[in-house]
């Protein structure tokens, strides 16, 4: 099942139907997925063992893998079982480490892919899961491109291109189990690290450290160095993010495509990274695969650095398709002529720009809470939300928050 011909897999997340939608609309080649059980994004909206059916429709030409990536305990086993016998033929593969899915795949002839979280970062490791029935292992993130390249020449490897990094090795933390019996080994990671700290000592002396985020990774990102990840033997990129939001997923997915589709020069690759930076991030950083990290490769910011933001301003209440107009109902803020907004229903994701808007026909040029007001839009249906798009310049929005 194969969306389009290409070298390379660009794998996307998809933690609730907006987002598969958006990523796949954007160019992904797969996605992955988890379910309300099992896998590492516990927070994440995830899907039910009868949302398969609708998964499998949405994604035609793409590729679905499952993430059963947890520890698993004893008195799981059965509901595990369970879970891997109904998904059988539903999926392509299951993304895993902990042998007793491994097991139950190959018990049920389910391909799996080795997760991350099994921190394969050898020609051995790679080989004795080859051995044990393994199509792929996603190699662990503190690798670079030589050692990767290594690797790659025994098994396909997929490895994280973009998106939120681990302070610690991946999932291996326990500060959220220390502080609030949260466990970031089953998916409940309540991020700790992206606080804050000072240091104090026994007589209560404190000091401030001049980057107090100092667990506080910054995001990867490696669109500047893309080609020479495509070099390394590399099967499927994959961008980290199923927490995210649709918006996210599109304009993510959507630069990768373009920058694994064809070689592109310096002020394309530049143009990309200006895209992105408009969604959340918490700075840009190449991880491991140029070298080790340095002090640079730490966050400084509190709420992230993306460029833009968007609050919710109202919804649509009717569409009339000849015509290519939607009815909008504002029930928080206003907007203006000029502005941009995401409408997002059980379509697709869509930006616009508001260059004409009416009442009774009318044009008008400004409109508040409580009006309801004809714009031009691309296909869209009666309840989908709408959000005015605002760059984020520190300053409240115009929906006072």
């Amino acid at each position: 099942m194969i969306r389009m011909k290409s070298k390379f897999e660009l794998l996307a997340p998809a933690g609730d139907f907006p987002s598969m939608i958006a990523a796949i609309e954007s160019g992904a080649d797969a996605v992955y997925f988890g379910l309300k059980e099992f896998n590492m994004r516990d927070s994440a909206m995830n899907f039910s063992l009868g949302d398969l059916e609708k998964i499998n429709k949405i994604c035609k030409n793409v590729r679905k893998y499952l993430t059963l990536n947890t520890i698993i305990y004893d008195s799981e086993l059965k509901r595990l079982e369970h879970v891997i016998k109904k998904v059988k033929g539903k999926i392509d593969a299951v993304i895993c480490w902990d042998n007793s899915v491994i097991e139950l795949c190959k018990k049920y002839k389910i391909p799996f892919h080795v997760s991350t979280q099994a921190s394969i970062a050898n020609s051995q490791s790679a080989k004795f899961y080859k051995k044990l029935g393994a199509e792929r292992v996603v190699l662990a993130r503190e690798l670079n491109l030589d050692q990767i390249k290594k690797i790659s020449k025994i098994i396909d490897v997929e490895c994280f291109i973009h998106g939120a990094m681990c302070v610690s090795i991946s999932g291996r933390c326990f500060i959220s189990q220390h502080m609030c019996n949260k466990s970031a080994n089953r998916g409940e990671c309540l991020q700790f690290c992206r606080r804050s700290y000072m240091i104090k000592d026994d007589e209560g002396n404190e000091l401030k450290l001049e980057n107090s985020r100092v667990m506080s990774a910054k995001d990867l990102c490696t669109l500047p160095f893309i080609e020479k990840l495509k070099k390394a033997g590399i099967k499927s990129f994959k961008i980290e993010g199923r927490n995210r939001s649709p918006e996210y997923v599109q304009a993510i997915v959507s630069a990768y495509r373009k920058a694994l589709d064809k070689k592109l020069n310096k002020n394309e690759v530049e143009k990309l990274i200006a895209d992105i930076k408009r969604v959340y991030n918490r700075g840009f950083s190449s991880g491991f695969y140029l070298g080790l990290p340095t002090s640079d490769d730490f966050s400084k910011s509190e709420d992230g650095e993306a460029l833009e933001r968007k609050a919710i301003l109202g919804v649509i209440e009717k569409y009339w398709p000849r015509a290519g107009v939607a009815a909008l109902k504002i029930q928080n803020g206003k907007i203006k002529l000029g502005d941009e907004i995401y409408i997002r229903g059980r379509g697709s994701l869509k930006r616009i720009k508001i260059d004409r808007m009416e009442i009774n026909h009318l044009p008008i040029n400004n409109a508040k809470k409580g009006m309801m007001v004809g714009i031009k839009t691309p296909p869209c249906h009666k309840g989908d939300e709408v959000f005015l798009i605002e760059k984020n310049d520190g300053r409240k929005m115009r929906h006072g928050k």
